[in-house]
């Protein structure tokens, strides 16, 4: 099984780690998953937290790339997982999804829960379903898709990747919810670019913003050409 690559650091201090993930990396170990994990690049970098994801306060999806802030100490994760908790910390994702999308902004506010026919899967109104609120703003009418940021109110897993397919606009490459593969996607358009939180020692408040990654930038690239071109 061929590694994948390695996280890139953005900002590191005595109390956090920002990474840039890539696509391919699980954060975290899971039975479903054999290989490397970013817990286990992150080795004695990280702190606080439960042992089994030292300094882990927030996730990406495995295909998903982007920020990432991780603790280094308990101090700083508690901090960390309180500023998520009360919304505080912005994380803002850059996605292309199918389709041209009316609305110019909108929030998407359906509860998230397990699919009750696939469990690796959420769906709205699924099993155990809690609250989940996507805002989204056009960046881009495509001839055939729409750019999109969309900002996380909640942190469900795979918010955003359910929230555009339940309103008809999957996101490009995600397969599991109803995306294709066009454009030369292998994964799912969905891109962590901007985060911006509250140093958990320093009370300074801080941002990063992340570029696209290479394979995303092609596929750009490949839908803003008329149809006939592709």
């Amino acid at each position: 099984m061929e590694a994948p690559p390695e996280p890139r650091v953005v900002h590191s201090d005595d109390s956090i780690l920002v990474i840039d993930k890539p696509a391919g990396l699980v954060v975290h170990p899971a039975p479903s998953h054999k290989g490397p994990t970013l817990v286990d690049w992150l080795g004695e970098r990280a702190g606080g937290g439960p042992s089994g994801r030292p300094g882990i306060v927030h996730r990406l999806d495995k295909d998903t790339s982007g920020l990432m802030v991780v603790a280094r100490t308990e101090e700083a994760h508690r901090e960390l997982s309180r500023q998520i908790k009360a919304r505080e910390v912005e994380r803002r994702y850059l996605a292309l999804v199918e389709g041209r999308l009316g609305a110019r902004t909108g929030t998407i506010d359906a509860p998230l829960g397990r699919d009750r026919r696939r469990r690796t899967r959420r769906a709205v109104r699924g099993a155990g379903e809690r609250e989940a609120r996507t805002h989204f703003e056009v960046v881009e009418r495509l001839p055939a898709d729409t750019v999109v940021q969309a900002t996380l109110e909640t942190g469900r897993t795979h918010q955003i990747r359910v929230h555009f397919e339940a309103i008809g606009h999957p996101v490009a490459g995600d397969r599991e919810y109803g995306g294709s593969g066009r454009h030369g996607l292998e994964r799912q358009f969905l891109h962590a670019e901007r985060l911006a939180l509250t140093h958990p020692v320093s009370g300074e408040r801080l941002e990063w913003t992340s570029e696209l990654p290479a394979d995303l930038a092609a596929a750009l690239r490949l839908a803003r050409k008329p149809s006939s071109d592709q």
